[in-house]
């Protein structure tokens, strides 16, 4: 059998499938991706509702992560960078702190931000020092802790925990302990000093479209919904039976495959609720912070603060919800409206949308940076994929696709040899 006859179908159009695909078609295959949405992407989306682009929660792309220097054409993504800070919004006031070796701008507001004390910023000028020089494998084989205790350990005050690391990694975390593994905040603290966080000027969704752009021998099936997976065989939710040789499962696989052990997933949730202002209170393009155990807001961002490709009259106002303390519609929309204008001093906004995600991230334990192509079999011709796999991170999505592929490959050259 030559190797366009062979059936390798991909579930999931998502960042990992796209990957897997792509390694497929370089070697000669001819995959199939089953989709059940109308559109490539899975998690990272983007929809242009009032002359807006709103991202399926606020997502920004690390441009130090390894896999996406592989993988994405950044220029042509037109990257727009953040800058390496954040604004915190601490008892009425608007204090900037940032990384002024790789800023100068942030230098004299980071010095006198009141965030910390200058022991807080020797200790993180030695944290960018040290974790500079550490290897991605030396990270991910350090014992586990918290993050929490991690800092702690560091001799962090709790001023400088508080007020900027707790708000900061919980929007990227997506929880507000930080019990998040210190495997995970040592990689995203390192990708942040080595690269920029940064934003396609057409949305985060630039990302899998460039990836879809660029499958020449890909057959697409969107509105395909799979019931069930077995050796040789895809259920599709209407009964219709598709035979497969090698099947790469990119996404939640736990209700597709019976029997499946070891593979639920539990998952991070969070709200982000678009809003337009006639103004910005944050000038430049950094995050905003809400250091309050109490509030519904984790952080808020400006997406009009960075160039984008719909051209908006006005400006757009994120907010990430960690808690939505079951509150929804109306309630939460008027509760952070009344949490922005005590905090944050934005007292005129009009609603535009909320997406509520309820698989926002996996939460795992034992986090990896990298596995084998054997590691994503599952049996000789059913394959996972995705960043369940490894850690919740866009990076992770691709070098798992990467080699669930190449773990496929490896079972089709074996059985070509044993044909032969």
């Amino acid at each position: 059998m030559n190797k366009h006859e062979y059936k390798i179908h991909i579930i999931g159009a998502g960042v990992s499938g796209l990957i897997a695909a792509r390694v497929l078609e370089d070697n000669g295959f001819s995959p199939i991706i089953l989709e059940t949405t109308d559109r490539v992407g899975g998690r990272v989306k983007t929809d242009i509702v009032d002359g807006y682009q709103l991202d399926h929660g606020f997502q920004v792309l690390l441009t130090a992560y390894p896999a996406a220097q592989k993988y994405l054409d950044f220029k042509s993504l037109d990257l727009q960078k953040f800058l390496p800070g954040a604004s915190v919004f601490k008892n009425g006031k608007q204090l900037i702190i940032g990384d002024p070796l790789r800023e100068l701008s942030l230098l004299f507001s980071t010095l006198f931000s009141g965030i910390g004390t200058f022991s807080d910023k020797f200790k993180i000028l030695k944290l960018n020092i040290r974790l500079n020089k550490k290897t991605l494998e030396a990270i991910f084989s350090e014992k586990e802790q918290s993050t929490l205790s991690y800092l702690i350990g560091l001799g962090f005050s709790n001023e400088m925990i508080t007020d900027f690391f707790t708000p900061f990694f919980s929007g990227i975390f997506l929880e507000k302990k930080l019990e998040t593994s210190s495997r995970m905040f040592e990689f995203v603290y390192k990708m942040f000093g080595e690269g920029y966080a940064a934003l396609p000027k057409a949305g985060i969704e630039a990302i899998p479209k460039q990836l879809f752009q660029n499958l020449q021998n890909t057959t697409f099936r969107f509105n395909t919904k799979v019931a069930s997976i077995k050796e040789g065989e895809i259920v599709l939710a209407d009964t219709t039976k598709l035979e497969s040789h090698f099947t790469i499962v990119a996404t939640e696989a736990s209700n597709l495959i019976s029997n499946l052990k070891n593979q639920h997933t539990e998952w991070k949730s969070c709200d982000t609720l678009y809003f337009e202002t006639e103004r910005r209170v944050i000038k430049k393009p950094l995050i905003g912070l809400i250091p309050k155990n109490e509030t519904l807001i984790n952080n808020i961002f400006y997406h009009t603060s960075l160039p984008t490709s719909i051209k908006p009259t006005k400006e757009l106002l994120s907010v990430t919800v960690l808690d939505n303390q079951n509150l929804s519609g109306e309630l939460l929309i008027e509760q952070v409206k009344k949490e922005l204008q005590k905090n944050c001093a934005i007292d005129s906004c009009k609603f535009i949308k909320q997406y509520n995600i309820p698989m926002a991230l996996p939460k795992l334990n034992d986090l990896q940076y990298e596995m084998l192509p054997s590691e994503t079999r599952l049996t000789d011709s059913l394959f996972l994929a995705g960043d369940t796999q490894l850690n919740g991170s866009l990076n992770a999505a691709m070098i798992s696709g990467e080699r669930a592929a190449l773990a496929a490959i490896e079972m089709v050259s074996s059985t070509i040899y044993l044909e032969k």
